[in-house]
């Protein structure tokens, strides 16, 4: 659904790997929306004083101190969301229903946070369009 590429930004070839890589890419015959959608990762800028991406889209990290890292989860779930055609929805469900057992079975769960007072939960789901609209019509309310 998505590539990553991971450059080591001090290397001296860093532009001539990145080059061969693409070449590479491309010889593969992947379909050019898989290509027009990398993300591009430049690692290891702790190694260079105040660096900033000259290339466009490119995200700055260091795997080593964890400088950039929630920017590039972000940059990837943001991506993988639109290639795969899903959304991350927060639900309420009745915990006495099948609502939650549904959505594990139908969608990713991410988070249940139960309301003990009323029998609810608030529940952080990944999940498609069409999934989503058979929830809709099999729980209403």
């Amino acid at each position: 659904d998505l590539i990553v590429h991971v450059r080591d930004i001090t290397h001296p070839e860093t532009i001539l790997q990145k080059a061969t890589v693409l070449s590479v890419l491309k010889n593969l015959n992947l379909p050019s929306h898989l290509l027009d959608s990398m993300v591009e990762v430049h690692n290891k800028v702790d190694l260079i004083e105040r660096y900033k991406p000259t290339e466009e889209n490119a995200l700055a990290i260091s795997a080593l101190h964890g400088h950039g890292l929630e920017e590039l989860k972000e940059e990837i779930e943001k991506k993988i969301l639109i290639a795969t055609g899903k959304k991350i929805l927060t639900v309420n469900v009745n915990l006495e229903g099948p609502q939650l057992s549904w959505l594990y079975k139908e969608a990713t769960v991410q988070e249940v946070e139960v309301m003990p007072e009323d029998g609810t939960a608030r529940v952080k789901v990944i999940i498609g369009n069409s999934a989503f609209g058979r929830y809709k019509s099999l729980f209403p309310n």
